[in-house]
């Protein structure tokens, strides 16, 4: 398929004083798919979705639906449709669980209501223990909850491109499930994900591509479907517990 992606990132850097955490990564998001990215904690996963969102200062070159993005400012990326779920959530806590989903299609306030009233009631939905906790504060939610509240405070602002980190981390089995069950309805809603995930099975699983990243650099790249199958990640990081233990490996 030759349709432009996207996302295209080409010759991504991240550097935190002499320490190069992301070491020119290129990456294409298609429309419609969910990509994922996979690599062990210190990869350099998280820096490269900052500087995607542009929270952190990058060199290379950011192309969204073709155009350049490098001096857009965070306000201007979500507006676009750009938009990150970070691993800390970021909640409200003071806030109900209610103001923090009306909070998250403020960026959207100029559409009709109708659109962002359906838009809520589908996320009500597909989590309803959601519906039952609209007058709590977000900060007296559990872990999962949280993360509910999070997933749906983003899609709120009804974003093209929604990026998720580490969306599964310290979560119950049982809310992991949930939450990958709506990250992958949301195809049928022409939203595209990129979903950085240490959980490599659930994530080889979930994903229509998948890129490893090992040391800030791209190792191995591909369908996810084919990745699941090569030997080395088999190995690496499909083995005991199917999730993704703590050290590097450097080729």
């Amino acid at each position: 398929m030759n349709t432009e992606p996207l996302l295209q990132a080409h010759d991504v850097r991240v550097s935190y004083g002499k320490v190069e955490a992301v070491r020119g990564i290129d990456l294409r998001v298609p429309e419609g798919q969910i990509v994922a990215i996979v690599g062990a904690n210190g990869a350099g996963k998280s820096s490269l979705l900052n500087a995607l969102i542009g929270s952190v200062r990058s060199t290379g070159t950011i192309h969204y639906q073709g155009e350049p993005i490098g001096r857009w400012s965070i306000e201007t990326r979500v507006e676009r449709g750009l938009c990150l779920v970070p691993e800390r959530r970021e909640l409200f806590a003071d806030l109900s669980v209610a103001d923090n989903l009306d909070l998250g299609g403020f960026a959207h306030r100029r559409r009709p209501d109708a659109r962002r009233a359906e838009t809520r009631e589908w996320l009500l939905e597909v989590f309803p223990r959601l519906r039952e906790r609209l007058p709590q504060l977000a900060g007296t939610l559990s872990g999962g909850e949280q993360q509910m509240l999070a997933l749906s405070r983003a899609l709120m602002s009804q974003p093209r491109l929604l990026m998720l980190d580490e969306p599964s981390l310290g979560l119950a089995p049982i809310v992991v499930r949930e939450i990958f069950r709506v990250i992958a309805a949301l195809r049928e809603r022409s939203v595209s994900l990129l979903v950085v995930e240490q959980n490599a099975r659930l994530a080889l699983q979930t994903a229509d591509y998948c890129y490893v990243v090992e040391g800030g650099q791209v190792a191995l790249e591909g369908p996810a479907a084919e990745l699941a199958q090569d030997p080395r990640i088999v190995a690496t990081y499909l083995g005991a517990g199917a999730a993704l233990q703590g050290e590097n490996s450097h080729d």
